[in-house]
């Protein structure tokens, strides 16, 4: 009793907070009486209560688990008590056996969800009644399933708490959405019809279709026929009262009588022998006929068809217009229709069974590839007669895959390549610049293609596997030893070419045709250039017989090119020279000069310092150069005080020829000048001016220079003194990637060469630098062809012209080279394709029908047509059959399935026939038309046929890529010295169009120019400042008497080229540093004589770093002639402090950016190197000779060489034009035919891109388009009466077309559609005539179906959800009399789903007609048809009766003054002829009063004037509605005054508050209060944010 209190309680909880209290006293006073009452019964107050089961534990997983709960003992009140106060027998079970779960248990158990049920609306679940709304797009629902825990090997459920382990329980319900009621939408009415009668009263009809059907519970459809009485006028004779109604025919049946008649014919047997010889009647007669027919019959006809004929008759009634029988008497008619003739007994299609399932087609397992087919027929027993049910499909097909265990795999197939092809540049260059011819040694990236072909890859496995089968099926597996190991793991297949098959057979990707590859540029040999002459040397200072030597200079080489230095010119020239020696002394130095006999000044020596070098200027040992004689020391003068004084002499320079001939002869020169004069007497004199200057000759060697000059190596040919074996094992692939296979040799041609002259004898050249003339080379190994072998022959196409001889075609087949000749292996085959003629089949493939003659036309019975008119004559309609059999195509015999199957559809065996009666009018069959007789109004045809159509060329612009020219030559190096920049462009030729290849990235300042600019490196020495010795002074302040005194000297400087022999020839002064450069002139004094003589100032000795002032650098001079007694030198050391970058550097290492990818002059792209130099720079960021950083051993960490690739400009390339498609429609003008083409390379780099148009189009030959058409139907046609039961018909024509979706066609001869199928639309089943109901006059029927309506989608716009797209039709009821209104029929409507349906809306429209004061008012669907239902219900439709025009607008009504008014909250706003033309919301002033909380605070919103102010809570305040806006949409007087009014008011409030605000000024405090005021000046920063 306490849980059901509980449960009260529990459900009180859900009600409202105000009578919960009155409930919950009223249970308690209920509980306290019925435990008053329970104890005044005798029984307990206490009862057991139970807690949760817990969890379930156990060792074991499943079943063996247990659980428990707590259980106590309660009194009614809620308080526990002792466990004996309850009743011990009704305790319930503290424990129970539990199912514990494991992981693993998750793989047998799982959820089971059930189908979602009905959409229940929100509001039927809640408590009370359902709330009243207006459906907008949908309601909200809800929807519930179940869902349960099962076992998924068998489906029986199990406790939720397994499948809980695992998964939380799915949701049990879910929000959806419940679609508004569809009310049914109908058209607009058609025109009324003519009255039904032409005199008298009758009825005129108007009817309308139904467009969209009545859904979700909306209103029905309306009547969709209107009515009308109608009275054309009086009936001047009497009204046709009585029509003649023809009934249905009966099923065809057999005569019932066909026993009893045996029976009469066996009774009257002995009379009928009486009368043999006699006239038979008529009956007799035609039993004989009919048994002869069913003989004929019997022999001829196809087992196929059982053709019975029979009888079917129908009723004649005669009808009054009410609708009543009356008797045939009634109407009067001339001839009655027929009610008898025969028939075909209709019988179904027969079959046999399903005959077993066929092989499957796939033969081989293989799970990857698609499954096979396998498939079953039936045969036809019994082809369908009369109006039997039509034969089902005759065959059935399945999916499926062998079974078994011995299926072999299937042929699987993959994709092979040939070999590539050698990397070629012209293809790449061809691409680009179709005029560049010269493709003679191109080098870098190239292209490089190889063929694709398709093979079947497990051929050999397949092969030996029918191989073990043979072998078993032989039986000679038996007899064979079993293998230790498994046939299989012992397979060994030869390394032989695949056979090519179809492409496609192979799937996946196909392997590229084309790649980019490289050709090696070859490099260049480099040399240094020639070094200086040697000394005469003989040729080998082992051997000095003879005088005979040579002087030598070398040359090295600086870059090695490729294949070795033997690819380099010569680096050794020689010129034959007298009195050779292979050593000698070399000067070291010389002494000071040191006067003789130890004086201070006058004649002395200078000791010579030498050493002994041999020819290529080594040290050797001073022994060595004993036969020449040691050199002896240098006399010298050092000048006395009163002497004359002169410089010493100048190196020589450089020799003027490099050789000396009878004409031609080499001079060097040196030069000194005068330091100071002598004194006039006593002193030597200075010498003239012709001393001053030496000339000696030079490169006396003759200009005869010899050289070796070496031709290219030969070929490597096979060393005969190696072993001969061509094999390549062990050998390492050489530089060219080709495996070598043994040594081989190469020699070249070796000859001596006289400069300017050519070949002289090899003596004249010395032999120690002679070349080798033979050197050890690899040989390459001999590849030979190798091809594939031939592929199968392609399958032969069967073709057949019109007449069914079949046409002769070709097969062919090919084979490729995969891998091509070379050195000397063995040539490929010429023949890669045959090709031969196809075996032509003796009979075209192809079936048809054969109809055999019409059989004689049967009659009905003659006992059933005996009271018929002509019964005696054996004459009327009946009933004729023919046979039909297949045939091949030249006419042989063929199973009736083929026909089924490949033939058109199956003619007719059954046609209705008449046998002319006596009186009936016979005709002939038509005779051919006569020739015109007449001239003029005769009438003669021609036709002519479509032979052809007009082809018209068209240009395809080809594609012109972007032309620049020839790169120009390297400009100079930007710097003399150090790293710079050199640079070289090209120039824009003419631009890319029709999609050619786009020019590069041109120069932003001239768009006509590509630039390249890479770094260079230029020899701080190659340019060099050289200085001619000082001239004679130029005393300006002349001292006669002592010749001395202030004076200029000057000299010569010029920028000259540097060379290993010394300054060469004079350039520009730019290009020497113009830092270095020495003085042109100088001031100085004239020494006098007895004056001390100096030399000039040798160099600044260097600062030592770190460059600080307390460092200094120094220069020295000597003193060359002493000064007299009594007269002193000035100092000869010199010395200024290190300042840095003054005289003081620092120097570091820079290095440059990396140079564009570099290539060879001869590549196009592909690999390159990239370069960058290092710069030694000075600490003033002068670039200085690289030796100053080598000095100070920087480290060089750099790389300076890296390699690149540029990408190659490869254009994109396509595969040819694959074949014209078949047309896309068989005739017509729209037809087109279709070509495509593919991507072999992509556009990589600049090239060329791909075009867009991968695909064209051309329209096809023009091709009339003929089809079979039906006429329309006729009208229902019922023979010789009025109404009732009859027949419509209609024609099968041919029509032409151009094809198009709009063309309607022409009818033309039948003859032009005699080679199609007889089909229209794709049925082949064709129907010209029908039974039709023609009504009787007064009847009131059912129309015709309408057609289908458009598509129409249900859907909720504002939901954005689509329930469903339906189309509809209907038939609408048309009536001929008044009085027979309620016979009439239902009109009846049928829908159906569709696709691609559109969403309208409804929307009522009114307008007011010229001659009319009430409006017209109509619901317009929203593609502009005017329809009825839909449309919302007008709000509020009854008010509206009294206003005119009514009142539409939303939040509108009419008022008691019938004018349209709006809602309060509203506003009225005119159109201009003074009609409400619509109602705008207003906003509310709120004027909360004392008791609002929010009273402090004055606000004016606008609020939902939808809802009223009365129910929204917490609003115990006034609302007054201003209506600012007058009847005519103006703005009224009283806002312009109240505006003007809060103006004043605000400008008086904003005045006093200033005036209030205002401080009265203080003069004598001023200064204080501009103080006390500027913290709030500062503070305040113009921040609006304050």
């Amino acid at each position: 009793m306490g849980l059901g209190w509980r449960g009260t309680g529990g459900a009180i909880q859900k009600r409202t907070e105000e009578s919960w209290y009155h409930l919950v006293a009223l249970l308690l006073l209920c509980g306290f009486w019925e435990a008053h009452t329970q104890t005044d019964d005798g029984k307990s107050v206490y009862f057991w209560e139970t807690g949760p089961w817990g969890r379930c534990m156990g060792s074991d997983c499943g079943l063996g688990g247990s659980q428990s709960r707590a259980v106590w003992c309660a009194h009614v009140d809620g308080w526990t008590t002792l466990h004996t106060n309850c009743d011990q027998a009704q305790r319930p079970s503290n424990q129970r056996n539990c199912f514990r779960v494991c992981d693993w248990h998750k793989d047998l158990y799982d959820w089971k969800l059930g189908a979602w049920n009905e959409c229940v609306p929100v509001s039927a679940r809640t408590f009370g009644a359902p709330r009243q709304f207006t459906c907008s797009g949908g309601e909200e629902g809800i929807q519930t399933r179940e869902v349960g825990c099962i076992l998924k090997s068998d489906g029986s459920p199990a406790e939720d708490a397994i499948c809980e382990y695992f998964e939380p329980k799915p949701r049990l319900e879910q929000a959806c959405l419940i679609p508004c009621p569809q009310d049914c939408v109908v058209s607009e009415y058609s025109p009324w019809t003519s009255c039904s009668k032409t005199c008298g009263t009758g009825l005129r009809n108007r009817v309308r279709s139904v467009l969209v059907p009545p859904l979700f519970g909306g209103a029905a459809c309306p009547n969709l026929t209107e009515f009308q009485s109608c009275k054309p006028g009086p009936c001047t004779g009497p009204e046709g009262m009585y029509s003649l109604r023809v009934g249905p025919w009966n099923p065809c049946a057999l005569p019932q009588t066909r026993t009893a008649r045996q029976v009469k014919r066996r009774k009257g047997k002995g009379q009928g022998l009486r009368e043999r010889a006699g006239v038979k009647d008529p009956e007799t007669r035609e039993l004989i006929q009919k048994k002869r027919t069913r003989n004929r019959l019997n022999r001829q006809e196809s087992p196929f068809w059982d053709i019975q004929v029979g009888y079917q008759n129908r009723e004649v009634t005669c009808i009054h217009r009410n609708g009543s029988t009356v008797g045939r008497n009634m109407c009067l008619t001339r001839d009655l229709p027929l009610t008898i003739q025969s028939c075909v007994l209709p019988k179904d299609c027969k079959l046999t069974d399903w005959t077993i399932w066929s092989p499957c087609t796939k033969t081989c397992m293989n799970p990857e590839s698609p499954r096979g087919n396998r498939t079953r027929t039936r045969q036809v027993l019994q082809f369908p007669v009369g109006e039997g049910a039509e034969c089902p499909p005759l065959e059935e097909f399945e999916s499926c895959e062998p079974q078994g265990e011995s299926i072999p795999p299937c042929a699987t197939y993959t994709w092979r390549t040939t070999e590539w092809s050698d990397c070629r540049v012209d293809t790449l260059l061809s691409q680009q610049d179709r005029r560049r011819s010269n493709l003679t040694g191109l080098c870098g990236g190239g292209l490089q293609t190889r063929e694709v072909y398709c093979v079947q890859a497990n051929a050999e496995l397949l092969k030996y596997l029918n191989d073990l089968r043979e072998k078993d099926k032989a039986g000679q597996t038996q007899k064979q030893q079993k293998p230790s190991v498994p046939p299989l793991l012992s397979i060994t297949f030869q390394i032989t070419a695949s056979r090519p098959v179809e492409n496609k057979l192979c799937e996946g990707p196909i392997p590229n045709r084309s790649q980019l590859c490289q050709i090696p540029c070859p490099i260049d040999c480099e040399v240094s250039p020639w070094g200086a002459w040697g000394p005469c040397t003989f040729e080998n200072c082992d051997d000095q017989a003879g005088k005979k030597g040579f002087k030598l200079r070398k040359r090295q080489i600086t870059n090695e090119p490729t294949g070795g230095p033997g690819n380099c010119p010569h680096l050794v020239e020689a010129v034959p020279c007298d009195e050779p020696t292979c050593y000698d002394w070399q000067l070291i130095s010389l002494s000071p000069c040191i006067p003789d006999d130890g004086k201070q000044c006058g004649s002395g020596t200078m000791i010579v310092q030498v050493q002994c070098v041999n020819s290529n200027g080594e040290t050797v040992d001073r022994n060595l150069c004993t036969s020449n004689p040691t050199p002896e020391p240098v006399p010298c003068e050092v000048p006395c005080s009163r002497d004359c004084v002169l410089s010493d002499w100048t190196s020589w320079s450089t020799c003027s020829q490099t050789c000396s001939s009878k004409t031609i002869e080499g001079k060097q020169m040196r030069t000194r000048s005068i330091l100071a004069y002598n004194a006039g007497e006593g002193g030597a004199l200075c010498p003239n001016s012709s001393a001053l200057q030496e000339v000696r000759n030079c490169n006396e060697h003759p200009c005869t220079v010899y050289h070796w000059q070496t031709g290219p190596w030969g070929p490597c040919t096979e060393d005969p003194s190696t072993s001969s074996f061509n094999t390549s094992v062990g050998v390492q692939p050489n530089s060219d990637g080709e495996v070598p296979c043994s040594m081989g040799m190469q020699t070249r041609k070796v000859i001596c060469v006289r400069v300017n002259v050519g070949q002289v004898p090899p003596k004249k050249c010395p032999d120690g630098p002679r070349p080798s003339t033979m050197r050890p080379c690899q040989l390459p190994c001999k590849k030979d062809c190798i091809m594939t072998p031939f592929s199968d022959w392609a399958t032969c196409p069967i073709t057949c012209d019109a007449a069914g001889v079949a046409v002769k075609k070709k097969q062919s087949r090919k084979r490729l080279i995969i891998q091509m000749p070379s050195n000397g292996g063995q040539e490929c085959p010429e023949v890669l394709e045959e090709e031969r003629d196809c075996e032509v089949p003796k009979i075209c493939p192809g079936f048809r029908w054969k109809t055999h003659k019409w059989r004689k036309c049967q009659l009905v019975t003659w006992f059933l047509r005996q009271d018929t008119p002509g019964a005696q004559e054996t004459c009327g309609p009946g009933l004729q059959t023919r046979a039909v059999s297949c045939r091949q195509l030249d006419g042989t015999q063929a199973d009736i399935s083929e026909c089924l199957k490949f033939a058109k559809a199956m003619p007719a065996i059954t046609q209705r026939c008449q046998l002319p009666c006596q009186d009936d009018c016979q005709l002939t069959n038509w005779s051919k038309f006569s020739s015109c007789t007449a001239d003029c109004v005769g009438v003669r045809t021609r036709k002519r046929s479509l032979i052809g159509y007009i082809e018209e060329a068209c240009i395809i612009p080809c594609p012109s890529d972007c032309k620049l020219s020839e790169w120009s030559n390297w400009s100079r190096c930007s710097k003399s010295c150090g790293s710079g920049v050199k640079v070289r462009s090209k120039w824009l030729r003419e631009k890319p169009y029709n999609g050619g290849r786009p020019c590069p990235k041109l120069d932003h300042i001239n768009q006509a120019q590509v630039y390249e600019v890479v770094p260079c490196q230029s020899d701080c020495k190659q340019y060099v400042w050289v200085a001619e010795p000082w001239s004679v002074w130029k005393v300006s302040n002349v001292d006669l008497k002592e010749n001395c005194g202030e004076g200029v000297q000057t000299r010569r400087v010029r920028c000259m080229l540097n060379t290993i022999d010394g300054p060469s020839e004079s350039v520009e002064d730019y290009l020497c540093d113009p830092e270095e450069m020495p003085l042109g002139a100088r001031e100085s004094r004239l020494p006098c004589p007895e004056d001390c003589v100096l030399s000039d100032w040798g160099p600044w000795s260097r600062c030592t770093l770190p460059c600080t002032r307390s460092n200094y650098r120094v220069r020295t001079a000597y003193t060359i002639r002493p000064p007299s007694v009594g007269r002193e030198c000035p100092d000869t050391t010199e010395k200024e402090p290190c300042s840095l970058n003054l005289n003081c550097f620092n120097y570091f290492y820079n290095i440059t950016d990396w140079s564009t990818c570099q290539l060879s002059p001869n590549a196009v792209c592909g690999g390159g190197i990239k370069t960058r130099m290092l710069d030694c720079v000075r600490s003033d960021g002068k670039s200085v000779d690289i030796k100053f950083c080598e000095e100070m051993n920087l480290e060089k960490k750099w790389q300076m060489n890296i390699s690149c690739v540029v990408e190659c400009p490869v254009n994109c390339q396509l595969s040819e034009w694959s074949a014209w498609s078949e047309c896309s429609q068989t005739c017509g003008l729209e037809g087109k035919m279709w070509r495509q083409r593919s991507v072999v390379q992509a556009s990589q780099g600049d090239g060329r891109p791909c075009p867009s148009q991968m695909e064209q189009w051309k329209p096809c030959p023009v091709r009339p388009c003929y089809r079979w058409q039906y006429s329309p139907w006729s009208e229902c046609r019922v023979e010789n009466v009025v109404c009732g039961h009859g027949m419509r018909f209609r024609n099968l024509s041919c029509f032409v077309s151009d094809g198009s979706s709009d063309g309607e066609g022409s009818l033309v001869d039948e003859e032009l559609c005699s080679s199609l199928e007889v089909a229209v639309d794709g049925d082949k089943q064709i129907r010209l005539k029908e039974s039709c109901v023609l009504p009787c006059p007064g009847e009131c029927y059912l129309m015709e179906w309408s057609d289908w309506s458009s598509c129409v989608n249900i859907c909720a716009k504002e939901a954005g959800v689509d329930f469903a797209s339906v189309q509809v039709r209907s038939r609408a009821v048309l009536a001929q009399e008044p009085e027979n209104l309620q016979l009439c029929p239902d009109q009846e409507w049928e829908s159906q789903p569709c696709t691609g349906g559109e969403c309208f809306d409804y929307k009522w429209f009114s307008s007011i007609g010229p001659n009319s004061t009430r409006p017209l008012i109509w619901c317009q669907r929203s593609d502009g048809l005017n329809v009825t239902g839909g449309c919302p219900p007008m709000n509020p439709p009854e008010d509206n009766s009294s206003c005119d025009p009514p009142c539409l607008m939303p939040k509108s009504f009419c008022s008691e003054a019938g004018i349209c008014m709006c809602e309060e909250g509203f506003t009225e706003v005119l159109s201009s002829t003074g009609q409400l033309d619509q109602c705008a919301p207003i906003p509310i002033l709120e004027i909360p009063t004392a008791g609002d909380k929010k009273g402090d605070v004055k606000t004016s919103r606008a609020i939902n004037p939808t809802l009223p102010t009365t129910i929204q809570p917490g609003r115990n305040g006034r609302t007054w509605y201003l209506q600012p806006y007058g009847p005519d949409g103006k703005l009224k007087m009283w806002v312009y005054g109240v505006a003007a009014g809060a103006f004043v008011l605000l400008i008086f409030i904003v005045s006093m508050i200033y005036l209030a605000c205002k401080k009265p000024k203080r003069p004598q405090r001023q200064r204080q209060q501009n103080n006390r005021l500027k913290p709030l000046t500062l503070a305040y920063d113009g921040d609006t944010d304050m």
